[in-house]
């Protein structure tokens, strides 16, 4: 059983130990139930892997914190262990970025915190790290989405501790050429699709991504081939090829728009769209988030990569990223947290709930 009365780095410790990758998460959900099913100031809700626990005080205004419960595969990197690296202390481990780290920061002041400020709906869900159609933030919203009112959301992935606002869309698409096959020993009577292929690796090449500024953070865009795929047998010229390319996209751009844009760029190619994911503009013009922002110190900063404040900004609930460890680090191998930043990230969200009621 998870013990919330742990300092967050112990719990932390705890969570990651119980191996959760995606699609086993039941046993951390279960635990996790079983833990905060005390608590009388929680209402607690579940759905699938999914557990949401919220307060009930009649505040004026609503908070939504956030975390996944599920990781990526192992690689022998459990259980975790403590490591000194130029006088920092880390826990290494799978899931102590992403993002165990900031789901026990949440167990824990979901618990503690009996009489915050604001009420609070608290949600850890399962299958972020899947495709969309699994992923439990989104099946909640779809079964229950009278959980997601609020004023303001906070989802806890890596971000040193630091908030990073919205996130860029996410757009996958399959560029297809065609050929005729023929033996290879005469390769004159047929059409060699792999070769066809060379200019759209060439587009890629030279494709010069954007630097855009929105609501005052600057998204870094990218366009990349991430895999392709041709040929029938080592005699044999092949008839069709596919480069599988990702674009990521700043939030000023809408999903319809990014897909037009590469229409264009690919203009006389076979385009496929099999995932698209929407930005999420940074949402800190909302008053909750001037003051969080404020609150926790620091300058906020672009997301770069796809998190889920996409799902609360296209239900209207302005959201930010806020949570311990280092982006770089997330799936990593070596995959490791600075303690330092976990207490950080639990005082700075413990300071500002617990501040007087709004």
């Amino acid at each position: 059983m998870l013990d919330l009365t742990a300092t967050s780095i112990d719990l932390t410790r705890q969570i990651c130990d119980m191996e959760s990758v995606s699609g086993n998460e039941s046993a951390l959900a279960d635990a996790i139930v079983a833990a905060l099913a005390g608590f009388d100031h929680l209402e607690i809700v579940r759905d699938g892997d999914t557990i949401v626990a919220r307060t009930n005080l009649g505040r004026a205004q609503r908070v939504v914190i956030a975390g996944h419960i599920d990781t990526v595969p192992l690689n022998d990197n459990l259980p975790t262990r403590y490591e000194t690296i130029d006088g920092t202390e880390y826990l290494w481990g799978r899931g102590t970025v992403d993002m165990k780290a900031g789901v026990a920061v949440q167990l824990k002041l979901a618990a503690e915190l009996a009489d915050p400020g604001v009420d609070v709906t608290w949600m850890w869900y399962d299958h972020e790290e899947v495709s969309d159609d699994l992923n439990g933030l989104g099946r909640l919203a779809r079964n229950r989405p009278d959980l997601f009112a609020g004023d303001f959301a906070i989802l806890g992935e890596p971000t040193r501790s630091q908030v990073e606002g919205g996130c860029n869309g996410n757009l996958r698409v399959e560029i297809r050429t065609f050929g005729l096959r023929s033996h290879s020993a005469r390769s004159w009577v047929g059409d060699n699709a792999i070769h066809k292929a060379a200019p759209i690796l060439n587009i890629l090449a030279g494709y010069e991504a954007r630097e855009v500024e929105v609501e005052g953070l600057v998204y870094r865009e990218g366009l990349n081939a991430v895999g392709i795929t041709g040929g029938v047998a080592g005699n044999i010229i092949p008839d069709e090829c596919m480069v599988h390319v990702n674009y990521r996209f700043a939030p000023s751009r809408s999903g319809d728009e990014a897909v037009a844009h590469l229409r264009e760029l690919f203009a006389g190619y076979d385009l496929t769209v099999v995932d698209r994911a929407e930005g999420a503009r940074p949402g800190l013009d909302a008053p909750l988030a001037r003051e969080f922002l404020a609150a926790v110190g620091g300058v906020a900063t672009p997301k770069y990569g796809w998190t889920d404040v996409a799902r609360f900004s296209a239900l209207g609930v302005p959201a930010v990223n806020y949570g311990p460890g280092d982006p770089l680090k997330a799936h990593a191998d070596d995959e490791r947290v600075a303690v330092a930043e976990i207490t950080a990230c639990e005082k700075g969200l413990r300071d500002w709930l617990s501040a007087s009621v709004r």
